[in-house]
């Protein structure tokens, strides 16, 4: 195939990382998480080495799958803050369910809905201060064990060949 045969995608089409949205449900409470600077989630796998008769080469199998991820919030809400309270005075852990939407309207990929279920706190700044900085913000490490996608990102033009 020619190089001036391979399409090539349109700028319009990369989704904008600003255009997205946030949602925590806690405690069957939903709330607009408009404080959300960042986020990432991922499934890491966790593969064993299978040794294989025949070959030098070792293959992989992967055995299980582990939901991680971080985010950082300015720190103007204590709705994280009271759920380690909550744990610290009780025992009592929280796990609560977040939804993120990524919707550039300018990109023919689309909106894509990641619902991450049972999100579970690892660790969060609780108190901070900074004589240097601008504002406050807290980073917040979780788990969760679940995920679904109700909406993914079309197809865009031309990836088919």
């Amino acid at each position: 195939m020619a190089i001036d045969a391979i399409r090539t995608m349109q700028a319009k089409d990369v989704v904008a990382a600003k255009m997205a949205s946030a949602f925590v449900t806690i405690d069957g409470n939903r709330y607009l998480l408009f404080q959300a600077k960042n986020l990432e989630a991922k499934m890491e796998k966790d593969k064993q080495d299978v040794a294989i008769l025949g070959r030098m080469t070792k293959g992989h199998k992967t055995v299980s799958v582990n939901g991680t991820g971080s985010m950082t919030i300015y720190k103007n809400t204590a709705l994280f803050d009271k759920m380690l309270l909550k744990l610290k005075s009780t025992g009592e852990d929280t796990y609560f369910d977040m939804q993120i939407t990524n919707n550039d309207p300018t990109s023919a990929a689309g909106r894509q809905t990641t619902i991450l279920k049972d999100c579970n706190i690892d660790s969060a700044v609780v108190a901070n201060y900074d004589a240097d900085g601008e504002w406050l913000e807290q980073d917040i490490d979780f788990t969760f064990e679940d995920i679904e996608q109700p909406e993914q990102f079309a197809q865009l033009d031309g990836m088919s060949v």
